[in-house]
């Protein structure tokens, strides 16, 4: 069977009997992106806490102007 398909399985087994497609669809949409930045991880796609504050800086005199 299909692992997405098994994990949406596992997942609905999860979550309150209650829930809205709306919460469905969120649950799955966060299991996705925590997927995501797992594999980004393995595969060294990973930008530092230092180089981010670089680029923020730059990005931010850029939007304010020089200080």
């Amino acid at each position: 069977m299909n692992i997405a398909k098994e994990e949406v399985r596992r997942m609905l087994d999860q979550i309150p009997d209650d829930a809205s497609f709306e919460d469905i669809q969120y649950h799955i949409y966060v299991c996705q992106k925590i997927e995501r930045g797992l594999r980004d991880i393995e595969e060294g796609r990973i930008i530092s806490q230092k180089d981010i504050e670089r680029r923020m800086s730059t990005w931010l005199e850029r939007e304010n102007g020089p200080k």
